[in-house]
């Protein structure tokens, strides 16, 4: 990867991250970014233009989470800097790919770097998903109780991630099949579940007291 652009992103655009909730600090985007190549290994696509699409995709939460797939996308494409390393093509594919990562979103994503992102973006780990989902709830939602907390992230789980859940999978990794079928399970097994629920609230409420 070109060092220049290497050293802009790492230096100007994931610093912005850390203004951000704990569920979309820069340790997600290095996450996402880590899993984007890892994907991308087994197509035919330019590596730096992954690197870009991930270090970008929750650049939009700046202006608010709901519209955030659509301004990341405007952010990206608009970026000077990009357009030194990049053509109005490259930049108009990498915006479309931010615009389609979206997991709420039902088209399929218009290019194969639309499907890498989305993939890259589905942590299905149960437990990192716990953790995430609690994290947003605590930070954009500080005044609930527990048990509304707890209440909130079990509707949030069955509609996005339930068997009749929102989310999808568009490529054949068999990591992100394995974690939702084991996710699956977890929201079914509600016992277990609140167990979770409990021990990751605790552990993020001792995080915020330290």
């Amino acid at each position: 990867m070109n060092k220049n652009l290497k050293q802009y992103l790492d230096e100007t655009i994931i610093p912005i991250y850390e203004t951000f909730d704990k569920a979309h600090q820069p340790d997600h985007i290095h996450s996402v970014l880590n899993r984007s190549l890892s994907i991308a290994k087994d197509y035919d696509v330019d590596s730096d233009m992954v690197h870009v699409i991930a270090v970008y995709h929750d650049i939009g939460m700046m202006y608010g989470r709901s519209d955030h797939h659509l301004t990341g996308a405007r952010y990206l494409f608009n970026d000077e800097t990009l357009r030194s390393y990049f053509s109005n093509d490259d930049l108009i594919l990498m915006s479309q790919a931010i615009e389609d990562h979206r997991a709420s979103k039902d088209e399929e994503p218009r290019s194969i770097y639309g499907k890498i992102i989305a993939e890259a973006d589905r942590d299905l780990e149960p437990e990192h998903v716990l953790r995430r989902t609690i994290q947003y709830g605590l930070s954009h939602f500080p005044d609930l109780t527990f048990d509304e907390h707890t209440d909130r992230l079990i509707e949030h789980m069955e509609r996005k991630y339930g068997e009749r859940g929102y989310l999808k999978l568009w490529l054949n990794v068999q990591e992100n099949i394995d974690q939702q079928k084991k996710l699956r399970e977890l929201i079914k097994d509600r016992t277990n579940l609140k167990t979770l629920v409990k021990s990751i609230y605790d552990e993020q409420l001792r995080n915020k007291t330290e």
